[in-house]
């Protein structure tokens, strides 16, 4: 039986190269937790591992969906369920799960059951015309289960929670669960204080830019249009508008660090919401060797 070890946290924090360094000294492979890493020519912007570092370790669950289809939850669960159990067929452990996209990394450690209703556009924006307050009392009188998880301003899970009510019949509430796998898994998470995070992002923020960042997106909305959704995510969004003539690079590349800084900490926030995850330090310089003592240990038992 395979052995999974997740390696998560916020953007910034180190993950892909500590996963990509113990990947050599287990002589094992990545499977990428990323949302938006899954989707092909949108490289720079969701710091997807280069060329070089792919053919060091063999990469999965990147590059696998075009920018302008859409990956759901579900298929990129269903998809990493099969890769995992394909790998454990071929003798493959342990594997490294790697990102910081907190639902993906849920669908699999826990095993999330997820209604496979595809977004219906028409619904919801005939349901949008509503407005947030009576929608979530109409979501009260269908689904009361759901209004105990849902907030009452969380459009988002608001709207989904009616989508599948209206396309089913079915409350989400009842069609939703848990499965989780049988087989072992070690939860690593990375952070460190709030400023040197910050410090970080922004670091990371300029490579972006100097790496060709603005080629990527001028590329993106020359090929695939400027209304393309993808584009309106961190990072794409900010260079989106400096190619637009709305603001200056400067202005754009100040955006996205903030932007960022506030996506990080609602990252951390909800890593720091599951008691499985154990925690280190990715400023500490014995860093990998503290880590690869715990794996080890888990890896014995």
């Amino acid at each position: 039986m395979t052995k999974l070890i997740v390696i998560c946290g916020a953007t910034a924090t180190g993950k892909s190269g500590l996963g990509l360094s113990l990947a050599q000294k287990l002589n094992s492979v990545i499977l990428s937790a990323d949302s938006r890493q899954v989707y092909r020519e949108l490289n720079i912007g969701t710091a997807k591992p280069t060329l070089g570092e792919q053919k060091l370790i063999p990469h999965y669950l990147i590059d696998i969906c075009e920018p302008n289809q859409t990956m759901t939850v579900a298929d990129y669960q269903e998809l990493a369920q099969g890769l995992i159990a394909n790998l454990d067929n071929l003798g493959v452990s342990p594997l490294l799960l790697v990102g910081g996209t907190g639902l993906y990394i849920r669908a699999i450690v826990q095993g999330m059951i997820i209604p496979r209703v595809a977004p219906n556009l028409e619904l919801r924006s005939q349901l949008e015309l509503l407005g947030q307050h009576q929608l979530y009392q109409i979501l009260q009188q269908v689904d009361p289960a759901s209004t105990k998880k849902i907030h009452s301003h969380d459009v988002v899970r608001t709207l989904r929670a009616l989508e599948v009510y209206y396309v089913t019949g079915v409350p989400i509430s009842e069609l939703q669960g848990e499965n989780p796998p049988k087989y072992p898994i070690l939860q690593i998470g990375l952070d460190s204080d709030a400023e040197n995070l910050t410090a970080r992002i922004y670091q990371r923020t300029q490579k972006m830019i100097g790496d060709g960042l603005v080629e990527e997106v001028e590329y993106l909305i020359n090929k695939y249009g400027g209304d393309l959704p993808l584009l309106n995510t961190l990072g794409y969004a900010e260079i989106k508008q400096y190619l637009l003539g709305e603001i200056s690079l400067e202005t754009a590349i100040e955006l996205t660090g903030l932007h960022t800084k506030q996506f990080a900490k609602r990252q951390r926030n909800w890593f720091r919401g599951n008691s499985q995850i154990e925690w280190f330090n990715f400023g500490d310089v014995n860093l990998l060797e503290k880590v690869e003592e715990r794996i080890n240990k888990f890896l014995e038992n």
